[in-house]
Formats: C-alpha cells, structure tokens, sequence
C-alpha cells in the first residue's frame, strides 16, 4: 500500500476543485486491501473511495478526508462464456475508454453508450454510469467488492441498481468495487467501431467533454424532463459565477473556467436548485457527488 500524504483535490478530481486531504491510500493487490482498515482507523478522518475522479466536487480548505485509491488494473480479460455472453472481467482501476477499445478490438458489444464518459471501471459501476440509453450495470455478470477486509463475489441477482446508483442490501455499511464482470455480445467490430465514433461526436456536439467539468450536476427529476432543460429554461445556461459556469453548450454542466473554487461553485449550484423550484416546483438532486457531505 502506497500512502501519500496530504494530497490534493484538485489535482485529483475532473472539476480541479477542492482542498487538502489528510493521506490517499494507494491500493493495488490483496495485501493492501488487508491492510486498510487498519490504516484507516490510525489515520482518522472519513475515507473517500476516489477512482478517475469525474464525479466530485470537492469543497476548499483543509478536508477530514483519506482518500483509497483502488489501483486494480488487471485486463480487461475474456474470461470464459454464459448463456451466450462473452464473459469480461476487468479491474476497477481500468479506465472505461481502454474498457471500451478492448471491445472494439474484440468484437464485443453493449457498452457503446458509454462513450466519453472519463471514469474509471470501478466508479462506472459504483454510480451506474450511462449514457445514451446505456446502462453500466445492465451488462454486469458479477463483481468483487470490499467492506472492512472481507472480500467476495456477487452476482447480478444480489444487486440494486438504477438511475445513477448501485446498492448491495445486505451491505449496510457501503463497500469498493475491486472488479468487474461483464456479459457482453459478440458483434461486428466495425459496427461497434461507427457506434462509439457516432455516440461521441454526438456527445461532443452537445456538452463540453473538453472543460474541466464532472459531468451532468444533477439527476434527471423524469425521463421526459432532463435536468438540463429545466436549468435552461430557469436561466441558467451559461450563468457565471466567481470563474465557475454552467456550459453555453449543455446547462446542466458546471463547468471550471480555469479560475473556479468550491465556494463558488456551491453557491451557484444552491442558486440554479432554487430557480428551478421556484420556477417548476421542482427539487433538483445532485448527481455530482459533494464531499465532505453536506451536515444534516
């Protein structure tokens, strides 16, 4: 286990926003995983599971935070086959594109939809990542999970998944995806290839995938009702504030213009859930994930 004293949030999160951590524990074998509970307890403080990082918006100052790190970077690997799925396990390090171009170079299909999206495998599958009508947990088979220092297998019918979640129910104390395994379909590669490429270029033309964003901020409240619309509509696209900016391109990306604190962007986000409510009679929830949580 690698421990590195306190880093930064900014340098380790997609929005490049947030304080100092006490310590980020590096975890890259079973060892490791032995280990921290451990050195959790002796470090203190509330550990934060971080993966890529596209998902946080990490507040300023000093944080009472550990961030874990899972480093598990084994395959992707097809591992074997089941009622006709090509079976793939991949660790929770992976980032999701080097995922996405082994199943284009393997001619495996089901995961297109997740294009563009810059997380890694572990955090796709602890959010349940989508896009463009894509599920991440709609192709899984199984995944290996830790609470506290036991680790085991689950399979698919012994998870709860939806809009941008994932829960075990007999793990009440929340738990780190290790790895993953996938159930995918055997396809063309060019035709798999034109999906991603087309899923992409839509995905560019629409949201700002080159800015220093967490992607979208806050949950659809309905299908037919995208949060995006709502903030537009509430006028919101394009609102500035204190170098933080909801997107000209897709309202309901908060985007950093290079200047941006935490502070700000908070106080933007509190600003924008008030104008919808007001507006729409409508609560808002964010999908971006703030840590330290909020005090209740």
């Amino acid at each position: 286990m690698r421990e590195i004293p306190r880093p930064s949030l900014a340098e380790r999160t997609t929005l490049r926003l947030g304080g100092t951590a006490i310590a980020e524990l590096v975890l890259e074998d079973a060892a490791d995983l032995a280990a921290l509970s451990g050195r959790l307890r002796a470090l203190g403080g509330s550990p934060l599971i971080l993966g890529a990082g596209s998902n946080i918006l990490a507040r300023d100052g000093d944080l009472p935070l550990v961030l874990v790190r899972p480093r598990f970077m084994q395959g992707p690997d097809i591992v074997g086959e089941k009622d006709g799925k090509i079976l793939v396990r991949v660790g929770a390090g992976v980032p999701l594109p080097r995922l996405l171009r082994f199943c284009v170079a393997q001619g495996l299909s089901g995961l297109e939809g997740l294009v563009g999206i810059p997380g890694s495998v572990g955090g796709a599958v602890a959010m349940n990542a989508g896009s463009f009508g894509t599920e991440t947990c709609k192709y899984i088979e199984s995944i290996q999970v830790v609470n506290k220092e036991t680790v085991r297998r689950i399979t698919i019918d012994a998870l709860q998944y939806g809009y941008r979640a994932l829960s075990i129910p007999e793990e009440k104390e929340g738990f780190m995806v290790v790895e993953a395994t996938f159930g995918l379909t055997g396809a063309a590669r060019d035709g798999i290839s034109n999906r991603m490429r087309h899923n992409f270029f839509e995905k560019k033309s629409k949201q700002p995938v080159t800015a220093w964003s967490a992607g979208c901020v806050f949950k659809n409240p309905a299908p037919n009702m995208p949060a995006g619309k709502l903030l537009e509509l509430a006028g919101y696209k394009g609102k500035k504030l204190g170098g933080m900016a909801f997107s000209t391109l897709h309202a309901n990306f908060l985007i950093n213009e290079g200047r941006g604190s935490a502070d700000a962007a908070l106080t933007l986000l509190h600003e924008a859930r008030e104008a919808v409510r007001q507006r729409f009679g409508l609560a808002l929830e964010p999908e971006v994930r703030i840590v330290p949580c909020p005090s209740r």
